[in-house]
């Protein structure tokens, strides 16, 4: 499997995503057949105003869903892939160190001082309450667990601190969910288990913007990761501008994974998951692992968003429950397949 050439790996990701995209436009609580999609493209293309009832549901809300999951994944899967070769460490994935359980503070608390003093102030300001809890949830985690004499950070105590801000700010969220008025209180619930379901062409359009501009930033830096991977003086000694370097990728990081956790609250595993079984597919080339990472992730979420509607149809299960699921036994054989530093 190593051998094969990062084209035909790339091949595969995209036809298993447009398998998954297009399961995903047709199921769900009420399914869509392909003749009522053509049809209602060629009605929107054609100006046509006889939308049927499928149709509709398929174009307001069905198919924003499916562009959003797949903005959503491959945020995430790439999220990862920047810090575990930031950390050169491949158990390190947004939401454990922090940056999910921040986001979904800071959107948590917009939304009930929002409601509180009756302050509405744009489609902007939500993800930008999401990016400063994210930003001080990771912030917290990475100076509270310090350093060790060569520069990296001890895996185990990163976790462990991981854990407790996790704890922290997912009480805080707690306490605002008790406060908050019966409408909040519910989004507030949702977004603690991860959910798709309020995705509108409003947050695909806002994510969209993100996660275009970050991935291609983050693509910018795959190859000096890839200098780090072999060791902070040999990057210097490249010409690499380490902590110019770090600055940049939690800075991306933070960001991406905040708006998006805005929307679809805590998903998850999606950022450890995926990074791992790419490197044992192919290698651990950062510029191949930000470009197959988007598409598997994509391909991950989408079939987990299938999950979530099927199991339980005509309900829907909080995608946040399906990735958990999934992802813990990972998470639990790599601790203890592999030794990691202390």
């Amino acid at each position: 499997m190593p051998n094969r050439p990062y084209s035909e790996v790339l091949l595969w990701l995209t036809i298993l995503l447009v398998a998954a995209v297009l399961s995903s436009a047709c199921l769900g609580a009420i399914d869509i057949s392909m003749e009522e999609i053509a049809g209602a493209f060629g009605k929107l293309f054609y100006h046509g105003n006889d939308y049927t009832l499928h149709e509709r549901i398929f174009l307001e809300i069905r198919l924003p869903r499916v562009l959003f999951c797949l903005l959503a994944g491959a945020a995430l899967a790439v999220g990862g892939v920047l810090l575990q070769a930031l950390f050169r460490n491949p158990i390190i994935e947004p939401g454990l160190i922090g940056t999910s359980s921040g986001a979904a503070f800071g959107a948590a608390l917009y939304f009930v001082t929002g409601a509180m003093f009756h302050f509405h102030a744009g489609v902007w300001v939500l993800p930008l309450a999401a990016c400063a809890g994210a930003m001080l949830a990771t912030f917290m985690v990475l100076v509270l667990s310090g350093s060790r004499e060569d520069g990296r950070t001890g895996i185990v105590t990163l976790l462990l601190m991981g854990i407790a801000i996790n704890a922290l700010f997912l009480s805080g969220t707690g306490f605002l969910s008790y406060i908050a008025r019966d409408p909040q209180a519910r989004s507030i619930t949702f977004w603690n288990l991860g959910t798709l379901s309020g995705a509108n062409w409003e947050s695909v359009i806002i994510v969209a913007v993100v996660v275009t501009l970050c991935c291609w930033r983050a693509m910018a830096c795959a190859a000096k990761l890839n200098l780090l991977m072999l060791g902070e003086e040999e990057a210097q000694l490249s010409g690499v501008g380490v902590r110019r370097l770090k600055m940049e990728v939690m800075i991306i990081n933070v960001i991406m994974i905040a708006v998006v956790t805005a929307f679809t609250g805590v998903i998850s595993f999606v950022g450890l998951v995926v990074p791992h079984f790419l490197r044992i597919w192919k290698g651990a080339d950062n510029r191949y692992l930000m470009a197959a990472g988007a598409l598997a992730g994509a391909v991950l979420l989408t079939a987990a968003d299938i999950a979530a509607r099927l199991l339980l149809r005509p309900a829907e299960l909080p995608i946040g429950i399906v990735t958990s699921f999934a992802g813990v036994p990972v998470l639990i054989f790599l601790l203890k397949k592999k030794k990691y530093y202390f």
